[in-house]
C-alpha cells in the first residue's frame, strides 16, 4: 500500500495572477484538482506544509487526502512549480484518484548487494543507467521504490529490468529488457585485468 498523507485546502473563488499573488502573501499556494471526468477545482493549500511534504520525498508518488471545506478528495500530485529565484512553491496540480485509478509514475530504483558484487570488490564501479523507472500502476499500490540486486555482477555485467520485481498489476511504460545498471571497470581494475591476461600462459598450438 502506498503511503498517504493529508493536506488541508480551501476553495478559491477567484483565479488569476492578482489573486494568486495575494494568496502567496498569506502563506497559501494556488492549486488545481482535475480528472475523473469532473470540472477542475481551484483550491489553495498551505505553502509551508506542502513544501515540507515536497521535500520529504515521494511527493509525486504518495496519494494525498485533501480536506476541502468539509469534503475529502483523494488526489495524487502531478506537477508543481517553484519560483526560479526564491525556490518557493508557486503552484501545484493534483489529479483525482480512486481504488481503480491507474497512473503513470516514475518510481526510484534502489540497488542492493554492492558489498557482494565480485566486480565492485575488484575495483569496478556501479554505473546506474536508470535511477527511476516509469510504471503504469494502481494509484493505491504505488511502491516506494523498486529493488535491483547487483550482488552477482562482475565487471562488464549488467542487471536488466526483467530481473526487477514489479508490483502486482504494474506494467512498464518503456518496452524492452533495458539495463538499469552495469559494473564498469575503473582504471585500476582494467590494469589488473590486463596484467592477469599478460601473465596467463599462452595456449600451445594444436598439432
Amino acid at each position: 500500500m502506498a503511503q498517504t498523507y493529508e493536506l488541508v485546502a480551501s476553495l478559491r473563488d477567484r483565479v488569476g495572477k492578482g489573486s494568486a499573488r495575494a494568496l502567496r502573501r498569506e502563506g497559501k499556494t494556488p492549486a488545481v484538482v482535475y480528472g475523473d471526468k469532473q470540472p477542475p477545482l481551484s483550491i489553495a493549500v498551505d505553502t509551508k506544509e506542502t513544501f515540507l511534504k515536497l521535500h520529504a520525498g515521494g511527493f509525486m508518488t504518495h496519494v494525498a487526502t485533501l480536506k476541502v471545506d468539509g469534503k475529502e478528495i483523494k488526489v495524487l500530485p502531478r506537477d508543481y512549480q517553484l519560483d526560479p529565484v526564491t525556490d518557493t512553491l508557486v503552484h501545484v496540480d493534483f489529479i483525482r484518484v480512486s481504488d481503480t485509478t491507474k497512473v503513470t509514475v516514475n518510481v526510484p530504483v534502489h540497488f542492493v548487494g554492492q558489498d557482494k558484487s565480485p566486480g565492485i570488490k575488484r575495483g569496478g564501479v556501479l554505473n546506474i543507467a536508470a535511477h527511476e523507472v516509469a510504471l503504469l500502476v494502481s494509484a493505491n499500490a504505488i511502491p516506494e521504490h523498486l529493488t535491483a540486486d547487483v550482488g552477482a555482477l562482475d565487471i562488464g555485467d549488467a542487471v536488466h529490468i526483467s530481473a526487477v520485481t514489479l508490483p502486482e498489476g504494474a506494467t512498464l511504460v518503456d518496452h524492452g529488457d533495458f539495463a538499469v545498471a552495469t559494473i564498469v571497470g575503473s582504471a585500476a581494475a582494467t590494469s589488473e585485468e590486463a596484467a592477469d591476461a599478460a601473465a596467463a600462459p599462452a595456449e600451445e598450438p594444436k598439432a
